[in-house]
């Protein structure tokens, strides 16, 4: 049977706005009947795969999300020598493969990003260098016309090269870990072997406006008293509970089966699980300085059907020690789902701040299930 990792993460933000809505305020949601703030999963994603303990982790294990694939060939053979109308054929023809191409002013850049892994990248950089040797023809359809500004007025799709560059499983653990979708090439679609849910604080919330002011510094005291500029922000503090599920199954098979992806996958857990109990999303940082550290921590380790513990929470917590009362009704409530569903872990592990375990320990644990 697959065997899961299940972490559950209760960290405290200070007055923060690290994952704003498209009006510039913390994001939110009503839960319970209550207003809590919220971290999109996205957010978070972005912030551990980005971070430097992951990034360091991981390093060459790594992919790349990017419309931009096609340009950075197209600079390469430039600065071979190669022509540009024949540069930006073979650009075509290699970014082709990832998905459409776009057919503007920027003729070497698909539409979507598309997740590339170091294998696929190198792959497409040692295909545009054969082209560009002439050791394999250039696709007709990958020339097109070009009117200003290389436009393509060819209404014609570029043809897939006979040597393919897409992988259905490689080294890159972070596709590995959170999938991609390649929308024009769904059979080498990678499902993510990581779910991670919307973080959510445990109580009420209410989100506060900051009113502020800049001053100019070269502005005489004879002047009126004003400031230079005046602005307003959105903010909200509170304790988020944080789930994530890893299928270490699912993951080792995306990274290619056998030992050697075995070991990656440890690698990629234990960097996943470090990252998020220590890296917040970036959102207004350099405003707020919102660099919380979880202060509870349950790992869960088994065969059974996953499950995330933020019922515990659909009562909104009270009181005065926010934190303590969110671990006791976490803890609570797991206690009840599993005698009324039966233990969906074989083994767990617990890190509570200024109580037992340490991060060091949750870690161990992690890599112990792979």
């Amino acid at each position: 049977m697959t065997q899961f990792l299940q972490v559950h993460l209760l960290t405290f933000f200070p007055p923060s706005n690290m994952n704003r809505d498209d009006t510039g305020r913390p994001k939110t949601a009503m839960v319970g009947g209550a207003m809590r703030l919220r971290l999109s999963s996205q957010a978070l994603k972005r912030a551990w795969r980005t971070s430097t303990i992951f990034s360091e982790a991981l390093k060459g294990y790594m992919g790349e999300r990017t419309q931009r694939l096609g340009e950075e060939i197209l600079k390469a053979l430039r600065a071979e020598g190669v022509s540009e109308a024949q540069a930006l054929a073979i650009a075509r023809a290699v970014a082709g493969q990832f998905g459409k191409l776009n057919e503007d002013e920027t003729p070497a850049r698909i539409q979507q990003l598309a997740f590339i892994s170091p294998d696929e990248r190198k792959a497409a950089f040692d295909l545009a260098r054969r082209y560009a040797a002439g050791e394999i023809p250039l696709p007709e359809k990958a020339k097109g016309k070009r009117g200003k500004a290389n436009k393509v007025e060819s209404e014609e799709e570029v043809e897939a090269p006979e040597i393919l560059l897409l992988r259905e499983s490689d080294t890159a653990a972070d596709i590995a870990l959170f999938g991609r979708m390649l929308a024009d090439k769904p059979a080498f679609n990678r499902e993510a072997a990581a779910q991670v849910a919307h973080a959510i604080t445990t109580h009420r919330i209410s989100v506060d406006d900051d009113y502020y002011t800049a001053v100019d510094d070269l502005k005489r005291p004879s002047e009126d008293a004003g400031a230079g500029f005046i602005g307003e922000t959105g903010f909200g503090s509170g304790v988020f509970y944080t789930y994530m599920s890893i299928n270490i199954d699912l993951l080792i098979r995306n990274l290619g089966g056998g030992d050697q992806a075995r070991d990656l996958a440890a690698t990629a857990i234990a960097a996943l699980v470090e990252a998020a109990a220590t890296t917040a999303p970036s959102g207004k940082q350099n405003s707020f300085a919102a660099h919380g550290r979880a202060g509870y921590i349950l790992a869960e380790r088994g065969k059974a059907q996953p499950r995330t513990l933020a019922g515990a929470f659909a009562k909104p917590v009270e009181g005065g020690d926010i934190m303590d009362a969110s671990i006791g009704r976490l803890e609570e409530f797991r206690e009840a789902i599993d005698k009324a569903y039966g233990p969906t872990a074989d083994a767990t592990k617990v890190m509570r701040v200024g109580g037992e375990g340490s991060l060091a320990d949750i870690i161990v644990f992690a890599r112990e299930g792979v």
